[in-house]
């Protein structure tokens, strides 16, 4: 059975994937009800496990070295309180099989914004080339599918892994339907946001530096 994730856990989570989120983002991510998330948040804040900063008019929530500690301990507590083994077994699954999509969305997200030019240099991706276009939005419907079974067996364990299927597939419709932000675009609306999202959440959840 899939393993719900205790509240306190998903906010802190939520915090880490997004990297800075402000209130509406950590309850979208976390699936909690918004004055639940606030409420969270706040305790957080007062133990010294994140912060809120401002730049130019536009705020976030961001993990304190404290709040990245105690994060890590519960997800590895998390994954310990499973008594079959199973669900960290299927994490480490999850990282190897992970690996060499990984390098293939890189690449193409890579394609997408730079091409050959003459001479062997990269220029910028006009997009007028629809065949190159083309073979790039198919390699990343490929990636796509490859770790849809990765991401059906993470969240048969734990069910915070839930829903990233439906946000690739619906950031590569939306490129498909011409809009190229999707692909690669800043924000956790593309291809790129949400699969290094993924990344993050699931090199937390097996305990390993991002590179490892």
């Amino acid at each position: 059975m899939s393993r719900a994730s205790e509240p306190e856990l998903l906010v802190l989570h939520a915090v880490r994937v997004r990297g800075t989120a402000d209130d509406r983002a950590v309850a979208e991510r976390s699936g909690l009800a918004a004055e639940v998330a606030r409420e969270l948040l706040l305790d957080l804040e007062a133990f010294g496990h994140v912060t809120w900063a401002e730049f130019a008019g536009t705020g976030g929530w961001s993990l304190t070295g404290r709040g990245r500690a105690e994060g890590e301990r519960r997800l590895a507590a998390e994954l310990a309180a499973d008594p079959t083994g199973r669900a960290a077994a299927v994490v480490r699954e999850a990282v190897t099989a992970f690996d060499p999509l990984n390098g293939r969305l890189l690449r193409a997200c890579t394609d997408w914004q730079l091409r050959p030019a003459d001479g062997g240099r990269l220029d910028v991706n006009d997009h007028r080339d629809a065949s190159w276009d083309g073979r790039v939005l198919a390699e990343l419907a490929d990636v796509v599918d490859g770790v849809r079974p990765v991401l059906a067996g993470l969240a048969g364990e734990l069910a915070r892994f839930a829903g990233y299927d439906l946000r690739l597939d619906d950031a590569l419709a939306a490129a498909r339907a011409g809009d190229g932000a999707r692909v690669a675009g800043l924000g956790t609306a593309s291809v790129h946001g949400v699969w290094m999202e993924l990344h993050e959440d699931l090199l937390a959840t097996a305990g390993l530096p991002r590179g490892a």
